[in-house]
């Protein structure tokens, strides 16, 4: 029976590079944000390529989980990138004890600042970082697990350790695999990916981090402020460099 990785993140992280090395494992496949089309759907939020998104997937949050705790036939390992700012509250959580959670976390100036490269504007809620919080906290009670937590900029310092750890927490066999992977577009991306995965698409591998220079005005930066808390209680957490 395959076992379910759930990789919980927000957007402009590392989090299609994380599915990149996930998926050069010869015995894991991945599933891309798969409750994309649920979020757009129900919300009305308006996000580049809406229309082809919500056509190419389910949009009832139940079909998704289902879809994420059925067996997948031939592979060890089924890793699920989720963004949490796509997890509504009225989508129950129950299933994700099932699985074998873990959250990658990221400054969230640096998020911000990303973001606004592919988006004219930004709110909390479209960075997720509360949710996120609030994710880890309820997935935490209902799994019972003891969820590991990466951040973005100390794994970069260092790959391969932070990939063996995060194999060794999730009880599977590290593979150097994980560490490069092909340049280009996958058949796995979603439709989003011709708007968002620009930079990984032409990557081969993790790159090291610099730090961005980050320039934002005030109401930019009072998003970050309100974010903030909840990433440095997420941070605490996060697996040491």
């Amino acid at each position: 029976m395959s076992i379910g990785i759930a990789m919980w993140s927000g957007p402009r992280n590392i989090s299609t590079a994380m599915m990149r090395a996930f998926e050069n494992r010869a015995d894991t496949e991945v599933v891309d944000e798969p409750f994309y089309a649920c979020y757009l759907h129900t919300t009305g939020v308006d996000h580049p390529l809406r229309d082809q998104v919500i056509a190419s997937q389910p949009t009832d949050w139940r079909e998704v989980v289902a879809a994420m705790t059925t067996d997948r036939q031939g592979v060890d390992y089924v890793y699920q990138k989720h963004m949490t700012h796509h997890m509504l509250k009225t989508i129950e959580l129950d299933w994700t004890a099932g699985l074998r959670n873990c959250f990658l976390i990221r400054d969230p100036a640096y998020v911000v600042s990303s973001y606004l490269r592919k988006r004219n504007s930004v709110v909390e809620s479209d960075i997720g970082i509360k949710r996120q919080y609030e994710l880890y906290q309820d997935i935490s009670r209902i799994s019972g697990q003891v969820i590991p937590v990466i951040d973005a900029s100390r794994f970069l310092n260092n790959p391969e350790r932070g990939l063996r750890s995060l194999c060794e927490l999730l009880d599977i066999p590290y593979s150097d695999n994980m560490l490069s992977w092909p340049r280009g577009r996958r058949a796995s991306d979603g439709v989003w990916a011709p708007h968002w995965y620009e930079a990984v698409e032409q990557s081969t591998g993790f790159q090291a981090f610099s730090a961005p220079v980050v320039s934002l005005s005030a109401a930019q930066q009072a998003v970050v402020d309100e974010a903030n808390t909840y990433y440095q209680l997420l941070l605490a957490k996060a697996i040491a460099e």
